[in-house]
């Protein structure tokens, strides 16, 4: 358990890295794009929430909403400053980090149930680190694009 810890951990910090990288790297002048800041913070909202144990009592932390839930796809109420999403993304790594070094023979057994998702942690783990690294993609596209730049 202790190497396939060790594995997870190092591929899923490997991927919150190239999101800070996108978010570092982002210019003022393009931040306020809606494609570009709200990618963000859907990608680092869904990183905290699937990095929960509990989903049902999940919470995301001051100022963040819960407006992802929201079916219509409402945004939330003011564009999130870069700062207050970094502060939130090391809030998430941290979260991630204690999620996969808390991993032994019964807790990776522990589901992660909702309406539309039924894993077991490890699965959750894996389609959560996969769920960030697609947005890194796109946010590396949309930099490279429209700014000529992007994370590492």
């Amino acid at each position: 358990m202790e190497e396939l810890k060790g594995i997870l951990w190092r591929q899923f910090g490997a991927v919150i890295d190239m999101l800070e990288s996108s978010i570092l790297v982002c210019p003022k002048s393009f931040w306020d794009q809606k494609d570009f800041w709200y990618s963000v913070y859907h990608t680092i909202f869904w990183l905290d929430y699937y990095s929960s144990t509990e989903p049902d009592t999940f919470s995301p932390p001051k100022p963040f909403s819960f407006s992802e839930f929201d079916p219509k796809g409402i945004l939330p109420e003011r564009i999130y400053l870069k700062e207050e999403l970094l502060e939130y993304l090391e809030y998430s790594r941290k979260k991630v980090f204690y999620l996969i070094e808390g991993l032994n023979e019964e807790t990776s057994k522990e589901r992660f149930i909702t309406k539309k998702k039924n894993y077991n942690r490890i699965e959750m783990i894996l389609y959560n680190m996969r769920h960030v690294q697609h947005h890194v993609g796109q946010l590396n596209i949309l930099l490279r694009q429209n700014v000529d730049t992007a994370g590492k």
